[in-house]
């Protein structure tokens, strides 16, 4: 039998989390599934049954960031309970893992945790080598070819069990024409206010929703298996993405289209269900939070936060103001995509409040989604804008830039060069295309939102809050190539 545990007097005064057994976690993690993607926000134009149940039968978040908007340092993030800044090479993008790290897997697995995880992405993208000769074993655990596999060949009937559910859905690239072939009808897409609404947008979109309703039917196949085995009751299941999807002004950036992303909690006997949380929570408060719940002593160098005081409050809304007024969040190299044979990233920081988004861009002479390469100059061979995913979208809005104001400013906002500063009204402006930091209205907000991030930042061990020319993160390995980004012409 799995040992039992109990709940602290404090919890039991504040909270409804409660359980006979130690729980079981299904961490279920789309690749660039992005904010507002799912029907339990509100999204028409793509089905996401699996995802509503979980947000209907556990808890919708919707403020949750990332720490930063790029696979592997976001992944890093969750496994390891701190931001990626603190991270050394692990803040960029095909990177590695310094052994230092620990992963808050293996601190459940020395807890008695089974542990395992499905083939496609969980770690990285990069080498995790040097890391896996000092634990022994890969940053998420042993692989399985499903979530099936793994109940039939552990003891996960008899002992508690971390899975990691993982995917490559909706990643780039995709099948064209698969969403509306398939019945998703494109005028009911959620198109950003930053793309031009045509016929070619809104198809693309449609179908990156084909793939996320495929991840959505993937999730939804292995709750079926924990109703079979008898174990969901007591499963906290966790599904999300990583960051924003793969388009431009998305993946790789700091607005809400980048950073937030879908959050929902499900645990039948041990949270309320039906509520909906409007706190901040960040991935790197991911590892904390299993921690506890399960008993595991979290390492006092974890930065991040555990939300169970969340979890297990009666109540929907903002809960913890105090404590979690906002979110902070950044960036390092992507990809190498400035100018050869400048091989740095794009490092900017940023911090979302009720109110307001204020980014910093550390080097505004840069290019944030890549050189757009007019001169050769790419560091990726034949490659240009090099920093965003390939795709109908990004090639529909660079090849009509010329065409009309439309299509100008969708340029101007995806791939132009940015200020140094950047500052959004989130009520009036939901998508953040209307920068305000020279607006004197706004001036006394961007210097409250300056020294709210610096302080924040100092205190996460960010190398930027003390020299934000720092070169850091840009001596670090690359390990990639040019990703999904567009072949010059």
């Amino acid at each position: 039998m799995k040992k039992t545990w109990i709940i602290g007097l404090f919890w039991a005064c504040v909270s409804s989390v409660w359980a006979a057994e130690t729980p079981n976690i299904l961490f279920c993690l789309a690749d660039d599934w992005g904010w507002p993607h799912a029907g339990a926000y509100g999204d028409e134009g793509v089905k996401t049954p699996t995802f509503d149940r979980i947000a209907r039968e556990g808890i919708l978040f919707h403020q949750t960031y990332v720490s930063s908007p790029s696979c592997t340092p976001s992944r890093n993030a969750i496994i390891t309970g701190k931001y990626h800044w603190e991270l050394e090479r692990g803040g960029n993008l095909w990177s590695s893992l310094p052994a230092e790290h620990e992963s808050f897997i293996h601190l459940l697995a020395d807890n008695g945790y089974i542990v395992g995880r499905d083939k496609p992405k969980t770690w990285g993208p990069g080498k995790i080598d040097s890391w896996r000769k000092v634990h022994g074993e890969f940053p998420t655990g042993p692989m399985y070819d499903g979530f099936e596999m793994f109940l039939d060949q552990t003891d996960a009937e008899e002992k508690p069990f971390f899975f990691w559910l993982s995917t490559t859905d909706p990643h780039r690239g995709y099948e064209r024409d698969s969403g509306v072939n398939s019945g998703i009808d494109p005028a009911k897409v959620h198109l950003f206010s930053h793309y031009p609404d045509t016929d070619v947008a809104r198809r693309d979109v449609a179908d990156y929703y084909f793939e996320v309703q495929r991840w959505d039917r993937k999730v939804g196949s292995a709750i079926e298996l924990l109703e079979k085995h008898g174990l969901l009751d007591n499963t906290i299941i966790i599904m999300t993405g990583d960051h924003g999807m793969p388009f431009p002004r998305c993946k790789g950036n700091l607005y809400d289209s980048g950073v937030r992303v879908p959050f929902a909690v499900m645990w039948p006997e041990g949270i309320r269900a039906g509520r909906e949380i409007e706190d901040f929570v960040s991935f790197a408060d991911i590892a904390p939070t299993l921690l506890e719940v399960t008993e595991t002593p979290i390492p006092e160098e974890m930065s991040g936060s555990s939300f169970l005081g969340l979890l297990g409050a009666k109540e929907s809304g903002r809960l913890n103001k105090k404590n979690r007024p906002f979110a902070v969040f950044g960036r390092e190299r992507h990809v190498p995509a400035q100018e050869a044979p400048n091989m740095n990233g794009y490092p900017s920081r940023g911090i979302r409040t009720p109110e307001f988004l204020y980014i910093r861009n550390y080097f505004p002479d840069r290019w944030p989604a890549g050189t757009p390469g007019d001169d050769g100059n790419t560091n990726m061979p034949n490659q240009s804008y090099a920093d965003c995913d390939s795709g109908p979208m990004t090639d529909h809005i660079i090849e009509n830039r010329d065409k009309n104001e439309e299509f100008a400013r969708a340029y101007e906002l995806s791939f132009a060069k940015r200020p140094a500063e950047e500052l959004y009204l989130i009520e009036k402006d939901p998508d953040q295309v209307n920068n305000l930091a020279d607006d004197p209205e706004y001036a006394a907000a961007l210097a409250k939102l300056r020294r709210q991030m610096q302080k924040r930042l100092k205190k996460l061990n960010d190398p930027r809050a003390l020299d934000p020319e720092t070169t850091v993160f840009d001596g670090h390995p690359y390990y990639g190539g040019g990703g999904g980004a567009r072949q010059k012409k």
